[in-house]
């Protein structure tokens, strides 16, 4: 399995309100989570305007190509090897595709460990 390592620098941020507010809009990467409990929100830390509760210093791994709904074990398996190295993680999954998040600080030591575990790792 190939991952490319994104350029993006993102931020997951806790919103007051659902619904996507003026200023993610411009984020090239943008993911919305509403739930009866909270509103998430993923996008470009450069995008988030001081103020908004938010977690800045993720970079993200991108699981290339299209993903079967049938397979199974993807992320657990990218997450088994990361957690075994103490890599903590937030994960984002689409229709398509899965991609795992790390902090900045950690990407050198969660590329090699994937690498080491036999996934290709590419950088965008």
């Amino acid at each position: 399995m190939r991952l490319t390592v994104t350029p993006w620098r993102l931020a997951v941020c806790r919103l007051t309100a659902p619904g996507l507010p003026d200023w993610a809009r411009a984020s090239r990467f943008l993911t919305l989570s509403v739930t009866p409990t909270e509103t998430s929100l993923v996008c470009e830390a450069a995008c988030v305007p001081d103020g908004v509760r938010s977690e800045r210093g993720w970079r993200c791994l991108g699981v290339d190509g299209t993903l079967d709904f049938a397979l199974v074990g993807i992320v657990a398996g990218l997450t088994t090897v990361l957690a075994d190295h103490g890599i903590s993680v937030f994960v984002v999954s689409t229709f398509d595709t899965d991609y795992v998040l790390v902090k900045a600080d950690r990407l050198d030591a969660a590329t090699a460990a994937l690498a080491a575990a036999g996934y290709a790792v590419a950088r965008a």
